[in-house]
């Protein structure tokens, strides 16, 4: 299998953070401790120019790039690379100032100040036009320098604007879905209820605080347009830089599983995903290891955004952030581990926010490589240089890839649309948690997940899990038929194929768009329970789970019923079917249980599936890459006590011995063994 390099220039894993030399020109002997620095920290890149907009153009049509290029050269002439950013996150004044439609309307309908950031309309002409300008000096300043090995676009892309710019061009967007049809659009949102029917394109309004909420269509396609919008810009930028330099490489920042744009319709724009890593490290909900899990599955998100290919933790802090509501600082040897693990997740990088503290403003306090006291003297920075030296050990896992067997359904418009649906119970719907919960519990079966859309090609796996998939997109019934034809292991959950495209929902029975056929049961009812609510399901295994929240009646066609419900009027009824399709099965599980009492179901599924089971001690991680020279198996001890793990056989690369049998991980210690 072929290397999957990102950056053939480096031949190595790379090793850096955002860098913000802009701040401390007037402090050259501060910059030049920076380069020592970096070099000391085992740095091989640093990420240039992500705010320096005001710097690089501080009054309209004044250019100075020579402060930038003086830095880019000093790094490239330090071994470290350069990850250049186009500076549109955040606008100087003057800009504002002189073109107040760059400046967003919120959902009140009030256009905002100048300050913050993310704060941009996307749609306004004059904004792009300026972003354009200085994107095109940027490219042909140092798009071609041999320093600069990639382009960062923006920061963090989110929000939405309710300007006029952006409600016509919501407009136009509508009219063109809906071949420029009022009446097929009417048709598709239900319009006729409440009266609320529409006559021509123009009339309709995004769904401010004061206006328009209660249509479910009109929702949804604002945060389908929302993506769509924010896409168009970030595509506007990539084409200004490609028609100088085509050949560097692009990346844009996202967010864990942002809840503001759909991810999926953003990625194959960009060359390689980037995401920026912020666990709530220590808190005091759940345990070190149950946080370090859930960021295993934000990895995997990123990962499966743009599989084939290596992603990149773009930004991570190497001690505390400023802006969670408790900024605990990492425990010794914690960020070696998280480090680690992004790498054993997919990551060919380990980056960091921020380099250097600044003085003042809103991130003064965040964590940084090198603290207000300017040394290397820290605990921090100690453990950043030793997370430098690892990355040289492994540096052969570079290019190498995640490749599981096994896949969690996940979509955005599904997620939109749960969230806005009235029913269920609204504090309980938990969709994300519910995908997390069954993703984690696989994961402690030694199992890793990709997390894909409905629609994407399952061809690669043998296992997928559809948790309340209410949404079917217009593939979707016919994409999971295939898949369970061809000897998949397939398992749907309540709230299940309710709705369309559209939102309007399925007539003759759910799950509709013929799934009730594939999983041979048709769901009556659903029952929202109170906490003081008791029911539970009876499994054949002898097995018995707890049921919370909501369970559906079923009416069983041609489905074996392996497990039925305890308490209740339903109480004797299927609650857990399997409908047999050859090789294949399609399961589904009426009720909300927790991942943990489904093991004994999964751990079938993955049998029947030809997945082994990797069964590990409490805490510790299991994650593979594998490449054309050989597989790399990472064991993560998420604990603080010493763990061992059997079975296990290669070298290790963190300690540069042979392990034949028996693995001992020290406290957040990590192995990564080469097996193959």
């Amino acid at each position: 299998m072929e290397k999957k390099m990102l950056f053939p220039q480096t031949g190595a894993l790379i090793h850096g953070g955002d860098y913000n030399p802009e701040q401390w020109l007037d402090r050259p002997d501060i910059l030049e401790e920076d380069v020592r620095l970096m070099k000391k920290a085992g740095m091989n890149s640093a990420t240039l120019g992500v705010f320096s907009w005001s710097v690089l153009e501080p009054r309209e049509g004044e250019f100075h790039f020579e402060w930038l290029e003086e830095i880019v050269d000093r790094l490239y002439q330090n071994g470290i690379y350069t990850v250049l950013a186009t500076p549109s996150g955040a606008r100087p004044a003057w800009l504002d100032e002189a073109y107040p439609e760059a400046m967003r309307v919120n959902r009140q309908g009030m256009r905002e100040h100048h300050g913050g950031r993310h704060n941009h309309c996307m749609t306004s002409p004059k904004y792009r036009e300026k972003v354009t300008v200085i994107d095109r000096k940027l490219a042909e300043r140092l798009g071609s320098h041999p320093g600069v090995i990639m382009y960062h676009i923006s920061n963090e892309f989110g929000g939405e604007c309710f300007c006029p710019l952006c409600i016509q061009r919501f407009q136009e967007y509508l009219a063109e879905k809906y071949d420029h049809d009022i009446d097929k659009l009417n048709a598709a949102w239900w319009t006729a209820f409440w009266s609320h029917r529409y006559n021509r394109f123009d009339q309709i309004e995004p769904p401010f605080a004061s206006g328009e909420n209660s249509v479910m269509g009109l929702n949804l396609e604002w945060k389908r347009f929302t993506t769509w919008n924010t896409n168009d810009f970030m595509k506007h930028e990539i084409s200004v830089l490609r028609s100088v330099t085509p050949d560097v490489p692009v990346t844009a920042n996202f967010m864990r599983l942002f809840g503001g744009l759909d991810y999926r319709k953003m990625a194959p724009e960009l060359d390689v995903v980037s995401w920026d890593n912020y666990p709530l490290f220590h808190n005091d909900w759940e345990t070190f290891a149950e946080t370090m899990c859930e960021t295993a599955f934000q990895h995997a998100v990123m990962r499966s955004l743009k599989r084939g290919t290596p992603f990149m933790m773009m930004e991570s802090a190497p001690g505390l952030v400023n802006w969670q509501p408790v900024n605990k600082v990492k425990r010794p040897g914690v960020h070696r581990l998280a480090c680690l693990q992004a790498v054993a997740g997919g990551s060919d990088t380990v980056q960091y926010f921020q380099w250097r503290k600044g003085r003042g403003s809103f991130e003064q306090f965040h964590g940084a490589v090198v603290d207000h006291i300017g040394t290397d003297d820290t605990r921090v920075f100690r453990e950043v240089a030793q997370v430098g030296e690892l990355l040289k050990k492994i540096a052969p896992v570079a290019g190498t890839l995640v490749q599981p067997r096994a896949a969690l359904l996940f979509d955005w418009d599904n997620r939109w649309a749960i969230e806005d649906v009235k029913a269920l119970a609204q504090a309980t719907k938990k969709y994300e948690e519910t995908c997390i919960d069954i993703w984690k519990s696989f994961f402690r079966l030694g199992v890793d997940m990709d997390v894909v859309g409905s629609d994407e090609d399952l061809s690669a796996y043998d296992v997928v899990v559809a948790p309340m998939l209410y949404l079917l997109q217009p593939g979707t019934a016919g994409n999971l038929k295939a898949f369970v034809e061809r000897g998949g292991q397939l398992l749907a959950t309540y709230f299940t194929g309710y709705v369309n495209a559209d939102q309007l929902c399925y007539l003759g029975g759910f799950p509709g768009d013929g799934l009730k056929d594939l999983f041979g049961i048709i769901s009556e009812e659903i029952d929202s329970l109170y906490p003081s609510d008791r029911n539970g399901i009876q499994m054949t295994d002898g097995t018995k789970w707890e049921v919370k929240e909501y369970a559906e009646i079923l009416q069983v066609q041609d489905a074996q019923i392996l497990g039925r419900y305890t308490d209740d009027f339903y109480g004797g009824s299927a609650a857990v079917t399997c409908k047999n399709h050859g090789r294949g099965n399609a399961y589904y599980v009426a009720a909300r249980t927790a991942g943990e009492q489904m093991l004994p179901l999964f751990e079938k599924m993955l049998a029947d599936g030809g997945i082994p089971v990797r069964k590990l001690p409490g805490g510790v991680e299991y994650h593979v890459r594998s490449g054309e020279e050989g597989r790399y198996e990472f064991y993560l001890n998420c604990t603080g006590e010493e763990q061992t793990v059997s079975d296990v056989k290669g070298k290790d690369l963190v300690t540069d011995t042979e392990v034949q049998g028996t693995l001992t991980l020290q406290r957040y210690g990590a192995a990564v063994v080469k097996t193959a």
